[in-house]
């Protein structure tokens, strides 16, 4: 990545200081502009709590380039990251299994929220050309003239700014993109999620340890419903409930929680406590998930969505943070590559990234599905077996989508287009080689022999994925 001085006499406004706002503006920052960045909460390093935001993330390959771009990667990835390298697949009767993410031991990093935030709001202010506006809430704004009203939440005064770019990050509520909304031809969708999510915890033990083994997401997946943990820096565990909000609302006492739970999950009982469980349980109150989709992401050269503000998506396939991230990676790459003319930057960016970002919004709804229902079907298993078998004897042609998707910065629009090609492939492979065949896969996958694969089924698998190898080497 190129820094530079193409900015230079040129002024951004940047609404948000989240994770994406904040790495955005260090990155302008290191192009020259002289950049503002407003936020309406204050400052969360001087906060005890910050309310409604999840308490941690899992970071992949698009994420961490984004923080190493400004050199933090290292620093909270490596230092403060816990690697989680599996699922880790809760029973009712107890029992647990584990199903990797990656062949070769490849994983997500459960990180702070809080702690992300922090150092990139830190990062930016180390640039003399950044300046952070906390407590300003964004009134208005005319996109096309870059000029916006603020009220500082402290003082109640009425703050006048004007920018030659404005970049909402502004997150899934984003004002900057309902100034665009009064727009002709700009294109807006949301959709509430039926199921709701509440956040609860599992402390460590007494001994300050982990009450599971910590290098797992763990899921308890039970078809209409499922939870998940994720590995915290004290030790503790991020307990997360997605269920339909019926569900929710059926508990409403003690005795009916603790029933559900027994009911579906009795081993979290005793993780969590019960009197923790009864406690945080109704102390709290299930939370709302949405999907955003809108285009284009610009107005002319003057202004830009970027993160939840362009494409706010719920948190199933973990790439809200990382998209949100990489957002900042492809605007810096299209500044490169036009010179930091936003004439042509802009309108390219909405170009180049809507069907990604409509893609990623897609699968994560769809990764629900599999997360809380179809981990445990015979044929998710038998098709996880398969992708890991051809991946190991084709590793430049076949890859899993997952591993596309977390791994890899492969556009995530190709990624759905490249599996639906695998589907095809597996059909053909299914039709041509029957029970045998899936037999054969299942027990090589399991017992590494990839060897015996026999040269004819060999053969055919090459032919069939001979077909779409020049789409993939795109």
């Amino acid at each position: 990545m190129a820094g530079g001085d193409g900015g230079r006499g040129k002024v951004v406004a940047v609404v948000g200081a989240g994770l994406v706002g904040s790495l955005e503006a260090s990155l302008l920052a290191k192009r020259g502009y002289e950049v503002h960045l407003y936020e309406y909460r204050d400052d969360i390093r001087t906060m005890d709590h910050v309310p409604g935001r999840s308490i941690n993330l899992a970071m992949s390959i698009r994420g961490r380039m984004g923080l190493g771009a400004v050199g933090l990667e290292d620093k909270i990835v490596q230092q403060h990251g816990i690697p989680m390298r599996a699922r880790m697949i809760h029973n009712k009767d107890g029992s647990t299994k584990p199903i990797p993410y990656h062949k070769d031991g490849k994983c997500i990093y459960s990180v702070s929220r809080r702690l992300v935030n922090e150092e990139l709001l830190s990062k930016a202010e180390e640039f003399p050309n950044v300046h952070i506006h906390f407590s300003h809430k964004l009134v208005s704004a005319d996109l096309e003239k870059g000029t916006m009203t603020f009220l500082n939440t402290r003082t109640q005064e009425e703050v006048r700014a004007k920018a030659d770019l404005v970049i909402g990050c502004d997150g899934a509520y984003s004002t900057t993109r309902k100034q665009m909304l009064k727009r002709p031809h700009f294109n807006y969708s949301q959709q509430y999620f039926q199921h709701g999510y509440m956040e609860l915890c599992i402390p460590a033990t007494p001994q300050g340890e982990f009450s599971m083994p910590c290098n797992y997401l763990h899921i308890w997946p039970r078809g209409e419903y499922m939870m998940i943990a994720l590995p915290n820096q004290d030790k503790s565990w991020t307990v997360t409930l997605f269920m339909p909000f019926e569900f929710f609302e059926r508990l409403t006492s003690p005795e009916l929680l603790l029933d559900f739970f027994k009911e579906n999950y009795p081993d979290a009982i005793k993780l969590i406590g019960k009197e923790r469980l009864i406690r945080d349980f109704f102390a709290n109150k299930a939370l709302t998930l949405i999907n955003i989709k809108c285009s284009p992401y610009h107005v002319g050269s003057t202004s830009l969505l970027l993160g939840d503000a362009a494409h706010a998506m719920v948190p199933f396939y973990g790439q809200g943070m990382n998209c949100g991230l990489e957002d900042c990676m492809v605007l810096d790459e299209l500044m490169n590559r036009f010179e930091d003319d936003l004439v042509k930057v802009l309108p390219e960016y909405s170009k180049y990234r809507i069907p990604d970002a409509e893609a990623i919004v897609d699968l994560a709804m769809y990764n629900y599905i599999e997360m809380r229902q179809l981990v445990n079907s015979t044929s998710f298993l038998i098709r996880k077996k398969w992708d890991n078998l051809l991946y190991r004897l084709l590793p430049q042609t076949w890859v899993p989508l997952y591993t596309m998707v977390t791994f890899s910065r492969e556009r995530y629009h190709l990624c759905i287009m490249k599996r639906k090609w695998q589907d095809s492939i597996l059909s053909k492979l299914i039709k041509v080689g029957g029970v045998i065949g899936i037999g054969a896969g299942v027990v090589l996958a399991r017992t590494e022999a990839v060897h015996t694969l026999s040269h004819a089924l060999l053969a055919h698998i090459t032919r069939l994925t001979a077909k779409i190898g020049a789409i993939t080497s795109c």
